[in-house]
């Protein structure tokens, strides 16, 4: 007897209905949600493939604008790893050595301490590096042909993880850690002990750093000093004192430095940071070392260049970037660095895109150190103690290594053969010889000293002039270096006359070895004389931060540092106060309230025929910018200029190619993960080279790496200073000099430039801390330390980088060269500037980039996903690119207005400018168009959702089915019965 069939439910067509519409919701959310994060998915997963269609007759023109000398990435890389070690090795420091160091091949070493095993090799967020693809510090120092204690070594590297270290946490400085994670030698194991004993100790103290957080001052101290949410106490805290900062040693470290000198031969500190520390302890008494060494963050390869310098085979050459004091809490910076609290403030942009607490209310810091930062502060109270006016104040005791300061293996003498101070330049001649025993080089530093009247304008006693590093000179040769330097500029800022003032008097010039020691000088005499225009571009100068030096002069009387009083004016620490009480209005910014009623509407999406490449080589002025930019519709350039994390969108109008910008300090090295490119050494480190032809070759062969690898713009370097060594990313800055910096950078600018790579000058500007950088801080500086300090750093790159491109020049496919300024690209800052974002004020961004500097080219914003980075707000004060993704932020409001529409046109002009002079255009020839196929990525989400809208047709089917056999069912009249209502589907 047939078996009877079991009835359908109305369960079963419900069921597979859901399913089905289910399948069909996610196909069609999986395709909203790709398209919309397309930029996203391109960077991770690789974009679309592309072709050139080249103009016919165009096909065999040369268009390879740039020489790739590396067959891809692993070439590159591999090139960039050598530099690496050469940097490091003339960027190390010498700072301490009676004799101990160079070891002869063969030395038993032993490795101490925690960093030894898990050293620095970079720093946290934008300029993370991949350890694994470093060079450890065992591995590089073995390499040299030292003997490594493998008994001490293999014990530390077993256990080091035991003990917590700090961590960098970015946005929330509060959720970070701040432990040094330093091993005391009493845990060591008994064989680990006894195996040091006769050799050669080789301790490495070791501190990182990294965006988001500062380092701590004060370990047992207040939020704004550094103390965590994640404060957890162990043994390493028990031991901390009343007002201990994370820049002294420890008691961990100096327990393993006291075993070391109690067991070894000889006790040489290395120290794996790149910022100074209070090293004082080393240099006498109980734990004094035989010898300091500074090799800063590492990269890739610096540690076989560590190898190198303590055998010798590299004689140390670099000289310190920053002045290391014996005491930092006495720092005029101390007490007003990190941020204080507007108490009347809230409210203000609570909204933040990624769910950032901003708590609604606003920071501030004070710059009331005013000029008299680093060196400048300690040269000039030494100035003003020994003219017996700053009592109580001793240099030796104050300062343990000056700045410009560093040991060689040789010895060397310099003397001062000239001093002409002929039209608008001053011309330094010296000769430096080696009287040493081995070859090395040395550093030629040139100072000068204005004359000072007490009660005008604020001058610091000493102030670099000018520098440069001789070649390898052997033992006994000598080599005459020309230093060269503008007389404007020794002149200073006057914000009485709203221009640089040379004062006219004696300036002394100073030939030294350091900011602090005098090899011999000369006195050139100059009549006063105003510059109240730009060297370069020939516009008028005028006050462009009064708001800020009224604020400072009203709010900080009395405690803004002056050279007529350093005692009675020596800054106090920062307190909270209320923004009314300060005379100072603080508004969000409404674009409605910034049209301009005059604008006209521009042409868009005309048809002009012009390809972004016929634009290469062209002035930024040339009227053809106006043809080409006629073509743009509103959809396009909001398109372009609201989605740029890490890459421009294709623009089909102009045949503008994608392109890729990739993170960070060191190199190719994004936050967003591995890259497979060189991790450099730290910024630190390449200024503590002092040599601006080797920064050169260093920027080319970043060029070369973005040949190799596909890239066309890079988000470094950074200029900012080094205002206090607790900021947690100096090691991705240069110096407190903005003259060294400057130089240094500017250097690795043009050599980028060189192959088509536009480096973006970053974080414009006083974004010289990164407490509550994305909560609203807001950062006060009189306008002359912001133009002689803060802002210098990146006027030099802007008008002194150059690079030589090649173009087509007509239409028989002639290559034409052209020389170009190299800088045309910068990032903004997340910091306030005043009351105002520094990406949207107008005075910083235009009036004096643009205008002031001559600055041809784009502006990005710091990564915008904060509700303060307005981004009309950034159109209308000069900032063009907006560093998101355009679906996780809100786009630009008024597109249908004229003021919007002439803003988003002139910042498409400012990035296309820099796109056009580029590695962008390889390949393609005047009138060529770009082709683009389908990513690999969205193969993949069209092949994943073809295979469920099958599935999602699938159980339509059967709901159908269910469906139409529920109908007979109910015409037969025997319906499901009640109880089977419920049942699972039919399978």
């Amino acid at each position: 007897m047939a078996k009877a069939k079991k009835p359908i439910t109305r369960r079963s067509f419900v069921g597979n209905a859901a399913v089905s519409a289910g399948l069909l919701g996610i196909t069609a959310a999986a395709n909203v949600g790709t398209n919309m994060f397309r930029s996203l998915l391109d960077h991770y997963l690789g974009g679309r493939p592309s072709t050139v269609e080249h103009v016919e007759g165009s096909e065999n023109w040369d268009t390879d604008y740039y020489d790739a000398q590396y067959r891809g990435r692993t070439q590159a890389t591999a090139a960039a790893n050598e530099i690496v070690d050469e940097i490091l090795g003339e960027g190390a420091v010498l700072l301490k050595n009676n004799g101990a160091l160079p070891l002869a091949a063969g030395t038993e070493v032993s490795l101490l301490g925690r960093y030894a095993a898990d050293p620095i090799y970079g720093g946290a967020g934008s300029g993370t590096v991949d350890a694994n693809a470093c060079v450890n510090m065992h591995d590089g120092i073995a390499a040299a042909g030292l003997n490594i204690n493998e008994t001490a070594f293999g014990w530390i590297n077993d256990n080091y993880s035991n003990y917590p270290k700090a961590d960098i946490t970015m946005d929330d400085p509060s959720t970070a850690t701040y432990y040094i994670g330093e091993i005391p030698f009493s845990a060591y194991s008994g064989e680990a002990q006894a195996s040091i004993a006769g050799t050669t100790a080789l301790v490495v103290i070791g501190r990182g750093g990294g965006e988001g957080g500062d380092l701590s001052r004060d370990l047992l101290g207040d939020l704004n000093s550094g103390v965590s949410k994640n404060f957890t106490a162990n043994d390493e805290t028990a031991n901390y004192e009343e007002g201990q900062h994370e820049l002294e040693l420890t008691v961990e470290e100096k327990s393993v430095i006291a075993a070391a000198k109690a067991s070894c031969d000889k006790t040489i500190v290395i120290v794996n940071a790149s910022t100074p520390m209070e090293l004082g302890p080393l240099m006498s008494g109980e734990y004094e070392a035989d010898a300091i060494l500074c090799v800063g963050s590492l990269g890739a390869t610096g540690s076989t260049a560590v190898g190198k310098l303590l055998t010798g085979e590299y004689n140390p050459s670099g000289r310190t970037t920053d002045i290391w004091p014996a005491d930092f809490t006495a720092d005029p910076t101390f007490g007003n660095f990190g941020g204080k609290h507007y108490t009347d403030v809230s409210g203000f942009y609570e909204k933040n895109y990624n769910n950032v607490a901003s708590e609604g209310t606003a920071y501030f810091v004070e710059y009331k150190e005013g000029v008299y930062m680093g060196y400048r502060y300690y040269e000039t109270a030494a100035a003003e103690a020994e003219a017996g006016n700053y009592a109580g104040f001793d240099y030796d005791s104050a300062v343990v290594f000056p700045f410009g300061y560093g040991l060689s293996y040789t010895t060397f003498t310099q003397t001062l053969d000239s001093v002409e101070a002929s039209g608008d330049k001053v011309t330094v001649t010296a000769t430096v010889t080696n009287s040493g025993s081995v070859e090395g080089k040395d550093v030629v530093e040139v100072y000068y000293s204005a004359p000072y009247t007490k009660g005008g304008i604020e001058k610091p006693a000493v102030v670099l002039a000018g520098f440069a590093k001789t070649s390898a000179l052997a033992a006994g040769a000598s080599e005459t270096v020309k230093v060269e330097f503008p007389v404007r500029q020794m002149a200073s800022w006057s914000s009485e006359k709203g221009a640089y003032v040379l004062d006219g008097g004696d300036y002394v010039i100073s030939l030294r070895t350091d900011s602090h020691t005098v090899v011999d000088q000369q006195t050139v005499s100059v009549t006063e004389k105003t510059f109240d225009t730009d060297e370069v571009t020939g516009t008028k100068l005028q006050n462009q931060f009064a708001d800020l030096t009224e604020y400072m002069e009203k709010n900080c009387k009395g405690e803004m540092l002056s050279r007529s009083d350093f005692k009675g004016t020596f800054p106090k620490p920062a307190e909270d106060k209320d923004s009314a009480d300060c005379g100072i209005t603080i508004a969000e910014y409404n674009w409605k309230d910034h049209e301009d009623s005059a604008a006209a509407m521009p042409t868009t999406g005309a048809s002009n025929g012009l390809s972004l490449i016929d634009l290469r080589g062209k002035d930024y002025d040339d009227e053809a910018w106006d043809t080409l930019l006629d073509q743009l519709s509103v959809d396009e350039m909001t398109g372009m200029l609201n989605d740029c994390a890490y890459n421009t969108g294709a623009v089909e109008s102009i045949s503008k190619p994608e392109t890729s910008e990739p993170d960070g300090p060191a190199g190719f090295t994004s936050l967003t993960g591995p890259t497979g490119n060189c991790a450099y050494c730290s910024e630190f480190i390449m200024a503590q080279t002092w040599n601006v032809e080797l920064m050169e070759r260093m920027g080319e062969m970043v060029g070369q790496e973005a040949l190799a690898s596909g890239y066309n713009g890079w988000y470094a370097p950074a200029f900012n200073t080094h205002r206090s060594p607790f900021a947690g990313r100096n090691f991705e800055y240069y110096s407190e000099d903005p003259l060294l910096g400057g130089k240094i950078g500017s250097a690795v600018v043009s050599g980028a430039a060189t192959n088509g790579c536009y480096a973006m000058i970053k974080h414009f500007a006083l974004n010289d801390q990164e407490s509550y950088r994305v909560q609203h801080v807001m950062t006060w500086a009189t306008e002359q330390a912001c133009r002689e300090i803060y802002l210098r750093q990146f006027e030099i790159p802007v008008k002194e980088a150059t690079c030589e491109i090649k173009y087509i020049s007509d239409e028989q496919g002639t290559i034409s060269t052209k020389k170009m300024n190299a800088c045309t690209a910068a990032m903004s800052s997340f910091n306030f500037v005043g009351t105002e974002w520094s990406g949207g004020r107008k005075s910083l961004c235009t009036n004096v980039l643009r205008d002031e500097w001559g600055f041809r080219g784009c502006v990005i914003t710091d990564f915008n996903l904060y509700g303060y980075m307005d981004k009309n707000a950034a159109l209308a004060g000069g900032t063009d690119l907006q560093l998101t993704y355009s679906a996780m932020t809100p786009a630009f409001e008024g597109t249908n207005t004229a003021t919007v529409v002439s803003q988003l046109r002139e910042s498409m002009h400012h990035a296309l400018y820099t796109i056009a002079n580029s590695n962008a255009m390889q390949g393609m020839a005047p009138g060529s168009k770009v082709n683009y196929g389908i990513a690999p990525w969205q193969m993949g989400v069209w092949g994943g959702s073809a295979a469920l809208v099958a599935l999602a047709g699938f159980f339509g089917y059967r709901a159908y089915k269910a469906r139409r056999a529920l109908n007979e069912q109910k015409a037969a009249g025997t319906d499901a019965p009640a109880e089977a209502k419920d049942e699972a589907p039919v399978e």
